[in-house]
């Protein structure tokens, strides 16, 4: 959850960033100079859009690390320090990619996979999650991790973040130069550039739409989790250790949050539509139909 859940925290935040400095340097002005420029606002936002999901996507790892307290292990300090990196090793053999750095953090029961590129990423997990879980459990979660990098799960979801980033700018400043219009009515001054309306209707919207898209990112990363599930068990050679790790799960409460997205926790039902995770029973069901299928 961390992995997702900070990757689309730090895109609304450079997002609304980036959206401010443009404003700043008198890019706006440009675009709605005389009337709106939909050709060169499509440009720009293609630009802010997936030039904000990049950048988010290249301090993942770095940002993991400081957010969650991570420890990489360079040299194994006990067994089961040596027993985890043995495990990422052996998993990333059979999946075909380069060793992650392995790192542990103190903390609730979770774990995490997070980098830029399949060969240099990183896989973390927590002292929670080692001392409540059985041998055979954690190494169905390391796969589970191993799987999300080895199916490519952050440039994928940075490319769909990328696209909606690119909806966000360019629609709020669409609707933003409306808003500007409709305020501006009847103004017999020439119109030299945008007004406050617009600045501040574009920052407003780059905010509520950058967590609408918000909940587009979480449906297709739900998806991911079904078959980052399903890559555990294959990589396992059977579904048992991954099932009985996500029983085990259910039980447990999760760890926190870092704290830059602590604020977005939410709950009830809305909170469902933001969840970047399945229900427990959800992902047991598929991962058991799938196997058997």
């Amino acid at each position: 959850m961390k992995r997702i859940l900070l990757l689309i925290a730090t895109n609304v935040a450079i997002v609304v960033v980036l959206g401010i400095v443009a404003s700043l340097l008198g890019v706006n002005r440009y675009l709605t100079a005389n009337g709106l420029n939909l050709g060169a606002l499509l440009g720009f936002a293609l630009i802010m859009g997936f030039g904000g999901a990049f950048i988010s996507l290249l301090i993942s790892k770095p940002m993991a690390k400081w957010s969650s307290g991570v420890r990489v292990i360079n040299q194994p300090q006990s067994p089961d320090e040596a027993w985890i990196v043995d495990t990422v090793r052996r998993f990333s053999e059979r999946a075909g990619i380069g060793m992650p750095e392995v790192g542990i953090y103190e903390g609730e029961p979770n774990a995490f996979a997070t980098g830029a590129f399949k060969n240099s990423a990183l896989v973390a997990v927590s002292t929670g999650l080692l001392q409540g879980m059985t041998r055979e459990e954690v190494e169905a979660v390391i796969g589970h991790e191993v799987a999300h990098i080895a199916n490519g799960d952050m440039v994928t979801m940075t490319l769909i973040q990328g696209v909606m980033n690119t909806f966000v700018v360019f629609l709020s400043r669409v609707i933003a130069y409306a808003v500007d219009s409709f305020f501006r009515k009847g103004d017999d001054e020439e119109r030299s550039g945008p007004g406050v309306a617009y600045l501040v209707s574009t920052i407003v919207l780059d905010i509520l739409l950058g967590f609408l898209a918000s909940m587009i990112v979480a449906w297709f990363s739900r998806q991911r989790e079904f078959r980052a599930d399903a890559g555990a068990a294959q990589l396992m050679g059977r579904q048992q250790p991954m099932v009985n790790a996500l029983v085990r799960l259910g039980g447990m409460v999760p760890g926190e949050l870092p704290k830059s997205v602590a604020a977005m926790g939410i709950t009830g039902s809305l909170g469902k539509l933001f969840s970047t995770h399945p229900p427990i029973e959800e992902r047991i069901a598929r991962l058991q139909g799938q196997t058997h299928a």
